[in-house]
Formats: C-alpha cells, structure tokens, sequence
C-alpha cells in the first residue's frame, strides 16, 4: 500500500513522524510505502537545516524518492519561505494562477512548498490512501 501522510496536529512531525514512523522507515519495517508527506502548522519547523529529524528526513527522501512538502501560508509565517502565498492573495482572495512563493534557503535539501492544488497534482495516481496525524 502507498501512503501519504499530513501532519496537521501539535508535534506530529517532532514525536508521530520523529520517534515512530521515521525510525521505521529507515530500517525498512514500516509496512507501507511512503509516498509524500505534507507539513502544517508548526509541524514545518522540523525542516530546517540542523534539525536532526529533517536531516534524517530529508536523507531518507531523496534514498526513497519520498516528496516532502510544507503549507506555503505555513512556512511563510514562519520563514521557511519566501514569497505569497501560492492559490491565494495576501488578503485571502483565490486566484486562478499561483504566486511565488519558494522555500527559503535554510531549509532541508529536497523540500517544496505548496498548497492543496499542488498537493493533489503530485499525488495523482500515486497514493491508496492519505493519512492525518
């Protein structure tokens, strides 16, 4: 089975992904295949650089081919990204082309940031389910 995963609450990516999915993952007995994993809230903040869970995260994507990608609006108010939000302007109006918004420079190799339009786009045919943590 191919999963996704989205960490959304309060120290999913820090304890659920770092102390259990994580370490399973890299000695290979996890049980599912890991397609993508995408970061809410202060669940971005384990991808910057010198972090020791997006070190290892981001070793373990590029090995696995696993797409790691942090909420634009999320990673901008936090500065791990530079730019406007992608699908929707500053004041909260959609729009039908996405800004520019990239990831900031320290920041772990291998992330993109993104929305839910380009969430969907990178998981098309790819994933049986999505799981929130």
């Amino acid at each position: 089975m191919r999963v996704a995963y989205l960490l959304t609450t309060p120290r999913a990516a820090s304890y659920r992904l770092g102390r259990m999915i994580l370490p399973q993952l890299e000695v290979g007995v996890h049980g599912v295949e890991v397609v993508a994993i995408f970061f809410f809230d202060d669940n971005v903040m384990v991808l910057q650089r010198g972090n020791p869970i997006g070190e290892r995260l981001s070793r373990l994507a590029r090995e696995k081919g696993i797409l790691l990608m942090m909420c634009d609006d999320c990673a901008l108010e936090r500065g791990l990204a530079v730019g406007e939000p992608r699908w929707c302007t500053p004041e909260g109006e959609g729009r039908r082309k996405p800004g520019e918004c990239r990831v900031a420079p320290h920041v772990v190799e291998g992330v993109e940031v993104g929305c839910f339009p380009d969430l969907y786009r990178a998981l098309a045919g790819r994933v049986d389910q999505v799981i929130t943590l």
